[in-house]
Order: C-alpha cells, then structure tokens, then sequence
C-alpha cells in the first residue's frame, strides 16, 4: 500500500483553558513497519508544534530503500535481507540494488560496473589540493575537504534538476571515494599516491590503493577483498540515521550532490555516529591485558561508573545487529587468514566478546556485539590505522547517501528542511544604551 492512499486517522483532544477542541490527522502506513502519524496539518490546525529532540518518533521523509526492524534485528536493502546479499552478492551489485531499486541481470551489471570504474581517476589538479593539508591533518578532515571541492571540477553534473546529471554525479562520487580516501591515507603517512587499476574489482582496488607501492608488485589477498567487500554491503545505508539525514537536509536547499555528501561525511565523523568503531580500539587500549576485562566489566554493570563497553548495543537494534552476525565469521576468517595469534588487543576483543556473550546481564539486557566491535577489529588486523576507520565508513556508505539524494530529489512532496523549536529564550524586552546598562 502507498502511506497517501491510507485513510485511518488517529483523534486527539487539545485541552487548555480556553477550549477542548478535538482534532483529526491521518494516519499512514508503509509496507511494513510502524504506522505514523501525519502532522503536517497540525501547525495550522492547532498553533501547536510537535517536540521530539533527535527526532527518534518522527518521519522525515517516505522511503522505500531501506528498512529496519530493531526488535526483530531486521535490516532490508530494497526488501532483500542484508545476510543474504553479504553471503551471495558483492558491493558493486549492492550498489545497482539500492540506486535502481531491482537486482542486476548480468549484462546490467557489467554495464553498471564499467560506468562506474570510468570515474575512478581524479582530475589530476586535486593532487596539488592535498598538499594544502597538514601532514597530520585527520582523514575525515581531508575527505570532508576533497568532496566538498569536487564541485569545482565537475560541473557537467551539478544541476540536480537533471537526471543523467544527478546519475552521473552519483557514480562519480561512488567511484571516486576509495581513490580519495586511499590518498588521504597516503598523503598523511609521505607516501606516494597509486592510481587506480580498472582492472581490479571495487574492494580490490580500494586495497591496492591503499597498501601497494610503485617500488613493487602487490597482490590482493582474496580473503581479506572478501571481507573488505562485505564490509561496503554492510555499512552501504542505515536507513535516516543522522548521516543520511544531513545529507537530505542539505539536499533539500537544493545543494549540489557532492556538497551533499561532505555534509554527510562532516556528520559520520562524530564518535556517536561512524567514530564508534574507533571508540572500541580505544575502549580495548584501555583495558589493556586480558586479565583486566573482567574488572572493566563489572564497570560496565555498574550504574553509577560512567564507563561503558564500547560496540556493544545499538540505539536502533533491541536484539542482535544482523550486520553483527556476517561481521564475526568474517573476522575470524581475516584473523585466521592472517595468522594472528600475538596482537593484545585483539586477544582482549576475542575474550571480551567471549565473555559478553556468556554473561547473563548482557544478555537479559540484550547487548550483543554490534557490526562496529567487528569491524574495528578487522581493520585493525588489516593493518589500518585508527583515524581512517571512519574514512573506510563513509566509503562505504556514500551509494546510500546518493541514492537516498536521489530519491529525495525525485519526490514531489520534499519540502527544504525547516525543523521548529520550544523557544525558552526572553521574551520581547527594550533594549538598553551601553551608558545606561
């Protein structure tokens, strides 16, 4: 059923002291999912605003790309369980599903994949703007940077009232976010950049990028192209989470898509957001020895001990992180495929995760290890340092932020973003002359 073709409604009583009138809004529904409350109406109807600080009760926007049941530990890319695409399809497939909406047929995935590798350079001038950067500028600074000014290179796909142009702008932004974020990585640690091979597949490539050098041939480890694989499937879009969320935000205003989408990498660099796999490399340094894990969780279970495990729990998943689950074969996968056997901080994280899953507070409470637990894990095994893991996020999830653009461009009820407030400030008062005051 489409939400406007719904005809519930849900009846309120607004009471104060002058009136108890009586009020009706409809009430929509989805496909699936929670139904919601229709407000749009409210404003001119009562003088009354809604209040809902994070907007955890409020629909911004319709959406049929992704879908989350939390309670259930459901997560759906276009109707498709996100365990069945990390298990039987890779992120360039993922990427056609959530921009097209239909799986490819082999000749559309061809052509798909051709389209996008045709953007994996950069205009060679941008190499001259990273050397404006601090060696020790963060990655997320530089990536925040680098996309925001590839308006400035691009300007056969800025006008998003144009679909080959919104098209074209999104498989360069695809495209182009490994090649970036890999230059960022070499920019920060003096190494020379290595410019994509169109020959290798998208996981692939984004490794060459970052682990090879011109002093040698490098081989991929088809292992570890896997797990960077579905790590992109599994973090490619969370449905209007505060990232995605930016991005519409700044869409709406009629923003060019790659501002856009700096916008939404500037949101993903907050630790509550893409940081929090970096919080759990720091959370397990922290810790420091095995024999200290159980100290630090009873911590934890301590109500009034501020410490908290990090990438255990998640705001939107009541029960397992569906995405948790294809991240813990594929980190065992990556840990035994590397032989790694004497890195303290991944023997803290195998036994943390071991005794969490055993303990009957965290499991009443139902907080199981989340996709970041595993994630920071594996990079750290790959030897990827802590500050890119965020970059290696908005990698990820820049095909969602387009297509979710897109379909924000594309939708005729989409009004520019305009939230209201409960305004607690002074009232009207008369201003004062400095010599008086």
């Amino acid at each position: 059923m489409n939400a406007k073709d719904n005809l519930k409604n849900a009846n309120f009583t607004l009471t104060d002291n002058r009136s108890g009138d009586t009020y009706d809004l409809p009430v929509l529904s989805g496909s699936v999912g929670p139904d919601v409350i229709d407000v749009r109406r409210l404003y001119a109807e009562t003088d009354c605003f809604t209040y809902d600080p994070g907007y955890t009760s409020t629909g911004s926007c319709e959406s049929k790309i992704t879908y989350i049941d939390g309670e259930q530990g459901v997560l759906l890319y276009r109707g498709y369980p996100i365990d069945q695409l990390a298990e039987n399809s890779d992120f360039m497939e993922v990427c056609y599903l959530l921009l097209y909406g239909e799986l490819p047929t082999g000749e559309q995935k061809v052509q798909f994949e051709k389209g996008v590798t045709y953007h994996t350079m950069l205009n060679e001038q941008l190499n001259y703007f990273f050397r404006g950067f601090r060696r020790d500028a963060h990655p997320m600074a530089v990536m925040c940077g680098t996309v925001g000014a590839l308006s400035a290179f691009y300007h056969d796909s800025l006008d998003i009232s144009d679909p080959k142009h919104r098209m074209v702008a999104s498989y360069r932004l695809i495209a182009k976010m490994p090649t970036i974020a890999a230059m960022a990585y070499k920019f920060s640690i003096g190494a020379p950049f290595m410019y994509p091979r169109n020959n290798l597949k998208y996981a692939e490539n984004f490794l060459y990028m970052m682990f090879s050098n011109p002093c040698e041939d490098y081989e991929v480890n088809p292992i570890l192209s896997k797990a960077m694989d579905r790590i992109l499937i599994l973090h490619a879009d969370h449905e209007q989470n505060a990232s995605t969320s930016t991005v519409r935000l700044a869409g709406s205003s009629g923003a060019n898509p790659f501002a856009c989408i700096s916008a939404g990498i500037a949101s993903l660099w907050g630790p509550a957001h893409g940081g929090a796999n970096e919080a759990v490399l720091n959370m397990l340094e922290e810790i420091e020895h095995p024999k200290n894990i159980t100290k630090f969780v009873e911590k934890a279970k301590d109500k009034d001990d501020p410490f908290r495990l990090m990438g255990f729990g998640h705001r939107v998943y009541k029960n397992f992180d569906p995405r948790a689950k294809v991240m813990h074969q594929t980190c065992h996968e990556v840990l035994g495929e590397l032989g790694i056997t004497n890195e303290p901080l991944l023997d803290i994280a195998v036994e943390l995760e071991r005794l969490a899953l055993e303990d009957d507070y965290f499991v009443e409470k139902k907080l199981y290890p989340n996709v970041d637990f595993y994630s920071g894990i594996i990079f750290k095994a790959m030897g990827i340092p802590t500050s890119l893991f965020t970059v290696l996020f908005a990698v990820a999830r820049t095909v969602g932020w387009v297509a979710q653009w897109n379909e924000m461009v594309e939708d005729p009820s989409q009004k520019i973003g305009r939230p209201r407030q409960l305004y607690t400030g002074e009232t009207t008062r008369e201003f004062v002359p400095l010599g008086q005051r």
